[in-house]
């Protein structure tokens, strides 16, 4: 017997189970499990041919939550296939121009490209006379509205909320009002336990619920628990941006269970003075930190121009790994797949 046309067979049941099914897996597989980051730039306030000036983004369940955003940030956006329009949310460290100055074309691109979403800023309280005066001046006919947040950089305290993340202020010591970020993702739903979601063919349509935490009902009435149908969520992760600072030892229990910490590492050991002097950190105190805190990885950056000769980002790395070995060097392009940080 010649089998059925494939047309025929895609209107059963079996198959728009099977099919949506997968489709579900593949948008949560690609979407709700991601969280990278994203090295836009990590050099330091004096240009530098190898390195561009401070910018991370954040990529989780299809967002994209930006940290800094120096000078050319719009270019290295496109360079490394990120959407500026996916961008919602922008956390400046603090008012030096490595850390803020590409704003003015980034908002204005966004601009251009018929934006009609509003934009959100956070940072000190000194970058809001900056930001109103490139959209007065500059953005006189932009699409979408900036609203910018003041934090408060004293203080260890939660600035966003969403259903999936939280970013909550780190306090630094610099030479103006200063404060990391950490992102700490919320917990997800349950996991479908598919093979018990096949043997009682509950629906697709029904997926929804029992991820929520639903309970499913037989026809003669017998309860089957969630906790049947479902498998624990996945552990959480969390990101750190440490930048411009003195080493804070008191950092350590804000960043414990961090799975990537990114601290600045602007000196060598040899430039312990000149990173006092300026407010900045050696790659050693940095490693000390990512130690006593517990982190799962650290990853160092903002690189001083005294590190022009070959062979010393290779120093720089090697002082930091010897207080902390699973460090790595920030570098532009590369993307850090955030990873969970083991449990005591």
């Amino acid at each position: 017997m010649n089998p059925q046309p494939f047309f025929f067979y895609i209107l059963t049941p079996s198959f728009h189970h099977s099919f949506v099914s997968h489709l579900f897996l593949f948008f949560y597989l690609c979407f709700v499990e991601e969280f990278k980051v994203h090295i836009l730039g990590c050099g330091s306030a004096n240009p530098l041919s190898k390195h561009q000036p401070a910018s991370q983004v954040l990529q989780m369940r299809g967002k994209l939550f930006m940290v800094d955003c120096g000078e050319g940030t719009q270019m290295r956006l496109a360079r490394q296939g990120l959407q500026i329009n996916r961008i919602g949310h922008i956390f400046i460290t603090h008012a030096h121009g490595d850390h803020c100055f590409g704003l003015p074309g980034l908002i204005s691109t966004m601009g251009l490209l018929g934006r009609v979403a509003r934009l959100h800023i956070y940072g000190p309280a000194e970058l809001q006379g900056f930001i109103q005066t490139v959209t007065d001046i500059f953005c006189q006919q932009m699409t979408h509205e900036v609203e910018f947040h003041a934090v408060d950089t004293t203080r260890h305290s939660m600035v966003y909320s969403d259903r999936s993340v939280e970013v909550w202020t780190l306090p630094l010591n610099h030479r103006v009002a200063c404060c990391g970020y950490l992102f700490k993702e919320k917990e997800g739903a349950r996991h479908i336990n598919r093979p018990m979601i096949d043997c009682y063919e509950i629906p697709v349509c029904e997926i929804g619920n029992i991820k929520a935490g639903a309970d499913w009902t037989l026809p003669d009435g017998t309860v089957i628990p969630n906790e049947r149908l479902t498998t624990p969520p996945s552990p959480t992760r969390s990101w750190a941006y440490v930048s411009d600072t003195r080493v804070r030892d008191e950092l350590a229990p804000l960043l414990r269970g961090v799975g990537l910490l990114f601290h600045e590492a602007t000196f060598l050991n040899r430039d312990l003075f000149r990173a006092k002097q300026t407010y900045h950190s050696t790659a050693a105190e940095a490693g000390r930190i990512a130690r006593m805190a517990g982190v799962a990885q650290l990853c160092i950056g903002h690189y001083s121009a005294r590190l022009k000769t070959p062979g010393l980002e290779a120093q720089l790395l090697g002082e930091a790994q010897e207080e902390f070995p699973n460090t790595l060097l920030a570098q532009e392009g590369i993307c850090i797949d955030v990873p969970v940080c083991p449990k005591d």
